[in-house]
């Protein structure tokens, strides 16, 4: 045997029929469907799928509908002597006509305008550059909720298999129950036969009455355990979980330790986050650049204006501009942005390879504990069954008046006591299984 845990030590337990049962699988399922925390995380999503189709409209030409109504006195005025000029000609021809010189008024009493106005970018490349950063951000949104699926995943079959145990842990309270009340029974007996002093009576009722402490406690647990579960599904707490027969606890697969690592590191979706955040932060530093850069855009007008409503061909008018903006000097404040997201870039950059460390960490840990509730999981077996037949023996003993009663609710207690050991190391083998999942990544989930 001992020849043999070198080999082991490469030997991935895949998963158990209690993993892969149809109910469990069903659970996950709704979990993914219905957790309220994971709406939450696609709700996030969708805003910035919705930001991104903003960012790609900015290639688009925009087109407004303008309209003026004014009214307006005062302001400078032109003189103009009309009636300086021409009085004297008309004095000196003996006409008789006399003109008051005229003022016009730079702004008009009243004016509307009504245009229609186009406007296409050019030549920006802010535009292009935003755009990529909301691609990639949007990506990382998307990652971020595979982190809380796969995490959500994991937190269901922990408590799906933490509510297994409480289960398992009623059933053997109430076998052991059993065994006490017979107990009691031939206590009662043995001291009605005087084969014993009543001392042994008082103690079976003092076994019996603590059982029934803990078998309270356990129905409580059982039921937090249940309403948690359920909570995690967004289903009434009180709702019937449904557990499946099992058919074999465990199949085991030869898997090698860098293999794993690798996997984890092709498929863990906080790697991909943070590498669609470094792309983010490059295509901002290509921003912040572009502010060097000329930018060009053309605007087209056609409206109709004047002092009243009309629009005849008397009236139209058009205007068709191209505008340049070049940005020359802003006080270095482009400079200084070119070298926040230089460092924003760069820690983004560290946490990525720190992350990659701490990942390979993981899974070597959940590794070896797989491998060790795997080898607990036999010791546990081999546990039940000693104190099982150990059990038999003084059992027959005690109830023959060939054992004390002291031997005998020791043996009860080593029975007990391995049956809840045997549950909980069997479904604490899931539990690590079900981590071991979720930090290499390897289970596929809906997206």
């Amino acid at each position: 045997m001992f020849k043999l845990i070198p080999f082991l030590i490469l030997l991935l337990i895949a998963q158990t029929s209690v993993a892969q049962n149809t109910d469990l699988e069903s659970y996950i399922e709704q979990g993914i469907e219905n957790n309220l925390a994971l709406k939450q995380q696609d709700f996030s999503l969708q805003k910035s799928l919705a930001e991104l189709k903003e960012a790609r409209g900015l290639f688009f030409p925009s087109l407004n509908v303008i309209a003026r109504y004014s009214r307006a006195g005062g302001g400078r005025a032109i003189e103009f002597p009309i009636g300086d000029i021409l009085n004297p000609i008309y004095q000196a021809l003996n006409i008789p006509i006399m003109l008051e010189n005229e003022q016009i008024l730079f702004m008009r009493e009243k004016e509307q305008e009504t245009k229609v106005r186009l406007i296409q970018p050019v030549f920006q490349p802010s535009i292009y550059h935003n755009y990529k950063i909301k691609n990639y951000l949007s990506k990382a949104q998307q990652e971020s909720k595979n982190v809380f699926t796969r995490q959500l995943v994991a937190d269901i079959k922990t408590a799906y298999f933490n509510y297994l145990i409480t289960v398992e842990v009623n059933k053997i309270f109430r076998q052991t129950k059993t065994l006490l009340e017979e107990n009691l029974r031939v206590s009662e007996s043995l001291f009605e036969n005087n084969k014993a002093t009543k001392e042994i009576v008082y103690r079976a009722k003092a076994e019996l009455s603590e059982l029934e402490q803990e078998m309270a406690e356990a129905k409580k647990n059982r039921e937090l355990a249940a309403s948690y579960f359920n909570l995690l599904l967004n289903r009434p707490l009180d709702e019937n979980i449904v557990i499946a027969d099992e058919e074999s606890l465990l199949r085991i697969i030869e898997m090698d330790l860098q293999q794993v690592e690798n996997d984890a590191l092709n498929n863990r979706p906080e790697l991909q986050q943070i590498k669609y955040g470094i792309e983010a932060m490059k295509s901002g530093l290509r921003l912040a650049k572009s502010t060097f850069l000329p930018s060009v855009s053309v605007a087209v007008d056609y409206g109709f204006q004047g002092e009243e409503y009309r629009f005849t061909d008397e009236d139209d008018f058009w205007m068709a501009s191209a505008v340049l903006q070049w940005n020359l000097f802003n006080g270095f404040q482009d400079k200084a942005k070119v070298e926040q997201r230089l460092m924003e870039k760069r820690r983004l950059e560290a946490q990525l390879t720190e992350l990659e460390s701490q990942i390979k960490l993981q899974v070597r840990e959940a590794y070896q504990n797989l491998i060790v509730a795997r080898k607990s999981i036999v010791s546990a077996e081999d546990r039940l069954t000693s104190a099982r037949k150990s059990f038999e023996i003084v059992n027959k003993k005690y109830e023959q008046g060939m054992s004390s009663q002291i031997e005998y609710l020791d043996a009860r207690n080593s029975l007990t006591q391995a049956k809840l050991n045997q549950v909980i190391i069997r479904y604490s083998y899931q539990i690590r299984l079900a981590e071991f999942e979720k930090v290499t990544g390897r289970r596929e989930v809906n997206k």
